[in-house]
């Protein structure tokens, strides 16, 4: 390997040491040890960030609408893992329920997120940084406390402290992100966020691309490294690629400007969303630039806290549309085949850079914040025959995620893969120079919309492979798919809808129809049917897999999915709004979003009815929900609790079941507890009854049950 044009500056000092932990090992307590320091390494690392605010503006206004504040990030990271935690049963309590409800949900700007409030009562900043605070001494004593064998795995309670550290070490990049996006007075330089001050000022000092050939080859995909990993990395697929030719360089300032000043005002270089983001954003060139594109010579470019003379020879950093955009301009004007690559073939050239981050006694490039707090020129960080295969920006590419064979969710972050195998979230590799941790290995998947902002570039390719659109047509997901069916599908054995029912019966016994709560709504067939009968209906679950499903109902009237049918042969169906009669006018009604029953945000609130079937026999506190829900409903309004009382210590604690124990030697039922639970704020309207469902499983394997019904009106 070459030496880098520019010597190493110092490193960032507090990501210096940073290297993501292995699995394995032969010692537990030297590999608690090296988590302890990882873990607090990181938490540190992500406060440093935010001394780059210099306003109080910068916290609490919006940088762009879609996005939260930055205060939102800076505790969400905290949140996330006491959430985790909770959800994996290895602590039993919050520590700040205001807070973990607030900043727990509602991140990226995907369908099922509620950033459509105009106002939310954020914590004060010195309120956050307490509560960081606490979060920071209970995780570091449950990691010297936690049971530790290994290797580590899926179930080890050190997967959910690498899940919060990797999670944590994502928003230290986008919200590293988004305040570059704030006005430029709000924020301040640090000296330990150090900008390259390398970079050629004139146009014909920048070192013109070239492209190289590349051997085609067999690609593997599949995680096969000791490190911690997220859903969508395990798998496997295998593709065989020919030869194609890659530029030798990330397309820089310089050679993008031909484009902004030669085509990217034209229509004909962008696909339909391209250009209908262009002509929304009203954009005219590259988000980061500042100035007037016809003056290139007065142009600036905007970093994370300072504004600088264009650096002509740092990767250009634009959106997925506009790198595609480009390689449809520049195919016009070569005759060649240029495109953006796959992730396959960024796969192959990635092989060209030894290692992989563990391994690394020495950054290969721009990367893991081991240069600067910045991109650096195309041409300092040689990797084989090309330059900055990783780091220095993320590389954009063709493909759309979607999950290897053999894909599996994991259970404690069920969202944050499934929502983005839409066909509309396309794959970054390489990393840039703030990646640490997990995004700088070579298994690592990322995905984001086609018109996100990430300090994201691209190089381009001589290529004639086309990556398959991958948009799974069927929901294969055995929970979502039996959801569906149950609530959407045929009736069997003469028992009608469970779902219309329960709706139905609101519609007949609530006095007042304005608004209706379905708490834990699944795929949302009650919300739907709630919505003939109420004016506002809010479908709410702890699921966002659910949720997305229920959303994209609304939007496209139908879903398919596949039930098991023997073996490895499944059933095809649709589930269709249209022929349960609902439509546009139970629609408009609706607002579908992911929340916690037992930890609703203060939103959900004057309610006429709330609807809670077959919940609380799966929450983990069901009194703590009974106790905050009551507040929730207008006087007069009724509270319907349905369920079969199947209690499980896989859903919920023995010490927390309402009945199905002897209390005092006696027998205590559901009912009675409900009774005792919910006199001092409800009298009960009717006798409970008998409310049955049934739910396939396969073509000869149903669940036949009788959940009770009982309702209750607030006095």
């Amino acid at each position: 390997m070459t030496q880098a044009r520019y010597p190493l500056p110092h490193a960032i000092g507090l990501a210096a040491p940073t290297r993501t932990p292995l699995l394995t090992g032969s010692d537990p307590e030297q590999k608690r040890r090296e988590l302890l320091a990882y873990f607090c390494q990181t938490f540190d690392l992500y406060d440093s960030l935010f001394d780059c605010l210099a306003d109080e503006r910068a916290w609490f206004n919006k940088a762009i609408p879609l996005r939260h504040p930055l205060i939102f990030y800076y505790g969400h990271t905290a949140a996330f893992f006491i959430n985790k935690l909770l959800a994996a049963r290895l602590i039993d309590q919050r520590l700040d329920a205001r807070i973990e409800a607030m900043v727990a949900i509602g991140v990226d700007e995907m369908s099922w997120d509620d950033l459509d409030e105009t106002h939310y009562d954020w914590p004060k900043v010195t309120e956050l940084r307490s509560y960081r605070a606490k979060v920071r001494t209970l995780v570091c004593d449950f990691i010297r406390q936690m049971p530790l064998t290994l290797p580590i795995d899926w179930q080890s309670p050190a997967w959910v402290i690498l899940m919060g550290i990797e999670h944590e070490r994502i928003h230290l990049e986008t919200s590293s992100v988004l305040i570059r996006q704030l006005p430029l007075a709000w924020v301040q330089p640090q000296p330990y966020w150090p900008a390259c001050t390398d970079a050629r000022l004139r146009l014909d000092q920048v070192p013109a691309n070239s492209l190289l050939p590349v051997a085609g080859g067999k690609v593997r995909f599949g995680k096969q490294d000791a490190t911690y990993g997220w859903d969508n990395e395990y798998g496997e697929r295998h593709i065989e690629l020919a030869p194609f030719q890659a530029s030798r360089m990330l397309v820089s300032n310089a050679e993008y400007l031909a484009f902004v000043q030669g085509g990217y005002g034209q229509q004909q270089w962008w696909d339909e969303e391209g250009w209908s983001w262009c002509q929304y954003a009203k954009a005219q060139m590259p988000t980061f630039w500042v100035g007037d594109p016809a003056e290139p010579g007065q142009l600036q470019l905007r970093l994370m806290t300072e504004q600088v003379a264009m650096p002509w020879d740092w990767p250009v950093e634009v959106n997925q549309l506009e790198a595609a955009a480009f390689c449809r301009w520049k195919a016009a004007q070569t005759g060649l085949p240029i495109q953006l690559p796959s992730e396959a073939e960024w796969q192959l050239l990635r092989e060209q850079v030894p290692g992989d981050q563990p391994d690394w006694t020495q950054a290969p490039g721009n990367i893991n914040l081991a240069r600067f707090a910045s991109s650096c020129p195309v041409d300092a960080c040689p990797q084989g025959e090309f330059f900055d295969l990783v780091g220095n920006v993320w590389q954009w590419t063709s493909t759309a995620i979607d999950g290897f064979d053999g894909f599996k969710i994991h259970p404690l972050y069920d969202d944050f893969s499934t929502p983005t195998f839409d066909g509309k979230h396309t794959l970054i590799k390489g990393g840039s120079w703030i990646s640490t941790g997990n995004e700088t290995l070579k298994s690592s998947r990322y995905a984001f919309r086609r018109h996100f902002f990430q300090h994201a570039g691209f190089r381009y390719l001589v290529s004639r492979y086309q990556e398959p659109v991958i948009v799974n047509p069927y929901e294969t997901d055995t929970l979502v798919a039996q959801y569906l069916d149950f609530q959407y599908g045929p009736s069997h054995f003469g028992v009608a809808n469970y779902a219309k029912t329960l709706a139905d019966l609101a519609g007949e016994l609530c006095g007042n129809h304005q608004r209706a709560l379905d708490i834990g709504c699944a795929t949302g067939r009650a919300s739907f049917e709630l919505a003939r009968h109420f004016q506002h209906v809010d479908g709410v679950d702890y699921s966002a897999r659910f949720i997305d499903v229920a959303l994209d109902l609304a939007s496209q009237d139908s879903f398919r999915y596949a039930i098991p049918q023997e073996g490895k042969l499944v059933e095809y169906c649709e589930a269709r709004l249209s022929s349960h009669g609902l439509g546009a006018n139970e629609i408009a009604r609706i607002h579908f979003s992911q929340g916690d029953a037992c930890n609703l945000k203060p939103k959900y609130d004057h309610y006429d009815l709330v609807l809670a079937a077959n919940l609380i026999d799966r929450l983990r506190e069901p009194a703590r929900f009974l106790r905050d829900i009551a507040p929730r409903l207008r006087s007069g309004g009724l509270l319907m609790i349905t369920s079969p009382y199947t209690w499980l210590a896989d859903y919920t604690p023995p010490a927390n079941w309402l009945g199905g124990i002897r209390e005092n030697g006696e027998a205590l039922t559901t009912y009675q507890t409900l009774q005792r639970l919910l006199a001092a704020e409800f009298e009960e309207l009717t006798p409970p009854r008998d409310i049955p469902f049934v739910i396939r499983e396969t073509a000869r394997k149903y669940q036949h049950t009788v959940a009770q019904l009982t309702v209750w009106r607030k006095r």
